[in-house]
Order: C-alpha cells, then structure tokens, then sequence
C-alpha cells in the first residue's frame, strides 16, 4: 500500500472485491495522472471511509462482511445542485402530498446516482414561498432517501429579459431598490436555503450579494442576466461563487464583451470606469485600481443533456476551466415521466424525447435529463476520461458548497456515499453511509 494515496483527491475506483461491515476497504483503483484506473478495496467503518492500513496493520482486523463489487467502477456520490422535480412532481407548486412526493423523488434519483440533492424553487410570489419553504424545513428523510442538503433559490430575483420559463408576473421589478430585507421578506425564511441565483446588474444587488455571502452564509449565484464582464466582476468581489447554468439565460459570449462567460478565464477584470486614485472606493470595488487577481475563481453549471447546450461549448466550457465545472441537470418534474404535456409550475410543458419546452412556444423549460445521463454524455462529447465525469458530478459540487471535507470523495473519513457504475457508466449499485440503497436489477 502507498502512504502517497493519501495525499490525493481520490476521484474513482474500481473495485473488484469491497469490504464493509460498517466500513468499505481502500485499495481501489485510482485514475488520476496516469488517467487509468486501478485495483483496490474500499473499507468503510460506522458510515465513514476507512483507512486500511491503521485497519489491518494496527488492528489486526479483517472486514465483518465481505460484498462482491465484480470489478464495478466506484465514485463518490453524485450532488445535484439544480433540480426542479421529477415523476409529475414539482417542488415550487404542488402542496398536496407533499412529504409523500418528496420521499418518492428522493428514492427515485438513487437509482441514478444522486445521494445527495438541493430541491430548486423558481422565481414565485410571496404567498408560494411562505407555503412551500416551511414544508421543506418540516421534510424527515426516510431511510433509503437522497440527503436534501438544502434549498436553492433561482429567482426572483433576475432579469425579465432573461427569465427564460419563469413567470413574468412574479419576477422583481428591475427598477427597484434590492435589500436584503426585501429579500428576505419576499422568500418568508431563509431557513435549509443553501443556494440563491440573482442578477448582479439589479440595484443595490452588489450589496445585498455580500451581506448573503458574508453574513447569511449562503452560496450566491449569477444567472437570468443581462449582465456584462465588468458587473460580473464586481459581484464577484461581492462573494458570489457560482454560475447559473452557463450559456443558459445569460448575454451570449462576446469577444469585445463575453459577459459573465468571460469569469471562466479572468485573473482580473478591466474596467471602463477612469478612476483617480486617491478616490476611496468600496470594499466589493477594490479590483477597479487594483492589480490583484479576484478573490476566488467560479464554478460553473453546466446542463450536458444534449439540448440546453451544444457539444461544441460544452467543449470549450470544459477546456477554459475544467476544474470548476459542476454538473446540473435543471431536471423539471416531468423527469421520469413519458413524453407529452405535462405540469411545470403554473405553466404547462411539452416533452419530446430529451426536449422539453413551454407548450406552444421553442422556450426550454428546464431539462428531462437524469445525473447519470449527463455524466454518460458530458464523458461522450468532450473525451475527458472516467475520472473527470464523476468529478464533475461529485467534487466539484461539493468544493463549491464548501463540502468537500465530507463529500464529493472517497478520502479517508469522507462520508462513504458512493455510486458503483459499469464501464459504460451505468449505475449499478448507490451507497449511502455504506448502506445499499438502490440495486439495479441484474442483466440477462
């Protein structure tokens, strides 16, 4: 065994024999630099993944249980950080049966390999969110259920030019001052929101992004916007971390302007603002007579169903910045089931195949894709190995929420949420805290 494992970022692992008890045994295989993957065991101990060698070396103890893997490839748990719904149902409307319909959402995307997820509420009306976010608050996770890890917010907050399937009615009005407090009375609570999509162009918006960032603690994200590079920028500064599904409701890329597409590649913004220097500037504006770099670069959402993007700038999106590229799938709750019309919110959508758009209209209206249908894909059309598809899916999502300690690994005392996938990245088997909670059925 190699004491310099433990010094990577164990991305994927294929396992031709796991043991677990409480635990699943490290020795497996490795794609990382030499981009092959490697043998090895997997030992997981009370939920968490465990370090053999103190194990076996120190302990002299061998596994309670030993389970077959049959040579599987294992990742960490997928994390979908944008998810409307699924099975007819949708998580900014419907009421009734709630808790039932979550618990079947939650057991329904196991056999895809999300373990862990944030239901997604669109722009909506005050009354909505008092009704819907308190159901949230109240959710009891079964025992073989995806762990909601918390909300995200996309909307109100966002351009109407840019709303794409949001309703217009119950979008803010760009004219208007933005507070925090009109914010926060407009959502009802904050309470489980882990993640809030805005348009920095908005007034008073640059504010209200460092007060949520530094003071509320949530991740905040740039999408539905009219925004340019440089107000990008600036809401940078402000702590924004993340990208709303990039190329998706934004300013197409520009070369004299790319808008906030332009954040994948900058050290540091230009500004078409002459400043004298004496002039005292903001906190959040310190990069206007600065030659530091941004405080931190962004991660980005991408949707690779095949539709919401095209193969060619899901490409170039991962060649500019393949590190920080989260895998969504901006699922609506039509997810899981045929095509047809069915429900999105107040509005009504129609499903062809992997399509999905307003009834009537060309307007995509979110996607039908599954998580491993966009790992599959996104593996397909930008030829980056095994290792980079799951991380995409699985790491990057967690760095970005500031979960990685736990999450989105298979390191020593991470989490032990992990997805067995054969070799076409079919999932075979999910694990949540080592325990078995979905199992394809075995193929003739």
């Amino acid at each position: 065994f190699n004491d310099s494992l433990h010094e990577l970022q164990i991305t994927s692992r294929r396992l031709p024999t796991a043991l677990t008890s409480n635990e699943l045994k490290p020795h497996a295989d490795l794609e990382f630099k030499s981009k092959v993957l490697k043998s090895e065991d997997l030992w997981i101990l009370d939920g968490r993944i465990l370090d053999p060698e103190k194990v076996f070396w120190d302990e002299r103890r061998v596994a309670d249980k030993e389970i077959d893997c049959h040579g599987f490839i294992a990742a960490p748990g997928f994390i979908d950080t944008q998810i409307n719904g699924a099975l007819g149902f949708d998580f900014s409307s419907d009421i009734d049966n709630f808790q039932e319909s979550l618990h079947e959402v939650a057991t329904y995307v196991l056999r895809h390999g999300v373990t862990a997820f944030y239901p997604t509420i669109v722009s909506s009306s005050e009354e909505t969110y008092s009704r819907i976010l308190p159901k949230f608050a109240a959710y009891e996770r079964g025992p073989k259920e995806a762990e909601i890890l918390g909300l995200h917010l996309e909307g109100p907050f966002i351009s109407q030019e840019k709303r794409g399937a949001h309703h217009k009615s119950v979008i803010s009005d760009g004219q208007e001052q933005i507070t925090l407090s009109k914010l926060k009375k407009r959502y009802g609570s904050l309470e489980k929101v882990a993640i809030i999509t805005v348009a920095p162009e908005l007034r008073g918006m640059e504010q209200v992004i460092e007060e949520l960032c530094n003071n509320e603690k949530i991740v905040v994200s740039l999408g539905h916007s009219m925004c340019d590079l440089e107000t990008a920028g600036k809401a940078v500064w402000s702590g924004a971390r993340y990208i709303t599904h990039l190329f998706n409701a934004m300013l197409p890329f520009h070369h004299r302007d790319p808008g906030i597409v332009g954040l994948l590649t900058c050290q540091k913004l230009p500004t078409s603002q002459k400043l004298p220097t004496s002039q005292k500037l903001p906190t959040s504006h310190k990069w206007l007579s600065s030659d530091k770099k941004l405080p931190h670069k962004v991660f980005y959402g991408m949707i690779a169903d095949g539709v919401h993007t095209d193969p060619a700038a899901l490409r170039i999106a991962y060649r500019a910045d393949p590190k920080r590229l989260v895998l969504v799938t901006d699922a609506i709750a039509a997810m899981g089931l045929s095509d047809g019309v069915h429900r999105h919110g107040c509005q009504q959508v129609e499903v062809v195949g992997k399509r999905a758009t307003l009834l009537g209209t060309n307007s995509l209206a979110g996607s039908v894709a599954t998580m491993d249908d966009c790992v599959r894909n996104f593996h397909k059309e930008t030829d980056c190995g095994i290792p980079a598809a799951l991380e995409a899916a699985s790491l990057h999502p967690a760095q970005m929420l500031g979960i990685a300690n736990d999450r989105g690994t298979l390191n020593y005392g991470s989490k032990a949420d992990f997805v067995l996938l054969d070799d076409n990245l079919r999932v075979r088997r999910t694990y949540i805290d080592g325990q078995l909670v979905y199992e394809a059925e075995a193929e003739s």
